[in-house]
């Protein structure tokens, strides 16, 4: 261990690809050092070769769906003496299909990775954003989490729903520190998201219109943290006016478009 710890460190998990490594991007452009983590190492490490010119770059590969993950990265943290002041929940994934498609050790790895490694990773490393005095949380959760979840969807939307309330209680419960917390809220974003989840092929026939860059979406969560006038950000005004339509629309209506929709966008069986 160093014997001073190293100020100003941000920690961003799922940081591979897509708005996780959009993120660790905009972060170097601002001068923040970084703790890249994520499954894939190559992928880490090209990322930091990339960053390294701008920002210091720590490289901690590790699967957040193994149990012991959060202690053991706050634990390779600490080894190292790095004062965190901003973390970012932003690892995550879908499962396809209805509920019943998947083994309950699928379900279990998700709602590990999604939820439960989320929640204790901020516990465990609160203390520490708290004591830099202006830390910061990002929680990556999805438009998804405002909007009656779909068919097909069953434990994704709640999860991310489940992120915009923790955001919400973490932001009252740690202002008294100076501590900003975001919950951001995006729609279909190009990333390998849908790759992975083998949706490709039903998402490419959305129009254009509904997809958003994975670095504006990167941008609009990071300056809403140093704004801090708003825990729960939409990114994108289409978004942000769908959002507004839909609060004044009865959820009965809702759920009859999306079960008239759902079909179209994901396999369902």
């Amino acid at each position: 261990m160093t014997d001073q710890p190293r100020p100003g460190w941000a920690l961003i998990t799922g940081a591979s690809s897509g708005i996780g490594a959009a993120i660790a991007r905009g972060c170097a452009r601002r001068g923040i050092p970084l703790v890249l983590t994520a499954r894939r190492l190559e992928r880490l490490e090209a990322l930091a070769d990339e960053l390294r010119g701008q920002v210091e770059v720590v490289v901690i590969a590790i699967d957040l769906a193994d149990p012991g993950a959060p202690a053991a990265l706050q634990a390779a943290i600490d080894q190292r003496g790095l004062q965190l002041r901003l973390l970012v929940n932003n690892a995550g994934y879908g499962l396809p299909g209805r509920y019943l498609a998947s083994d309950w050790a699928a379900h279990a790895r998700f709602l590990q990775v999604m939820v439960t490694a989320v929640s204790e990773l901020t516990w465990r490393l609160l203390p520490m954003i708290r004591a830099s005095g202006h830390g910061r949380i990002l929680n990556i959760a999805s438009f998804a989490a405002l909007m009656p979840s779909a068919d097909g969807q069953t434990l994704y939307a709640p999860a991310k729903g489940y992120l915009v309330k923790f955001s919400e209680a973490l932001s009252l419960e740690n202002a008294d520190a100076g501590v900003r917390v975001v919950a951001l809220c995006p729609g279909f974003t190009w990333s390998e998201f849908h790759d992975v989840t083998g949706t490709r092929a039903a998402m490419s026939k959305l129009p254009p219109w509904m997809w958003l860059d994975a670095d504006d979406v990167a941008e609009t969560g990071l300056d809403a943290l140093e704004r801090g006038s708003r825990v729960v950000v939409v990114p994108g005004w289409r978004y942000r006016l769908l959002h507004a339509l839909t609060r004044h629309l009865p959820d009965t209506f809702l759920l009859r478009r999306m079960a008239k929709n759902s079909r179209r966008i994901r396999p369902i069986d």
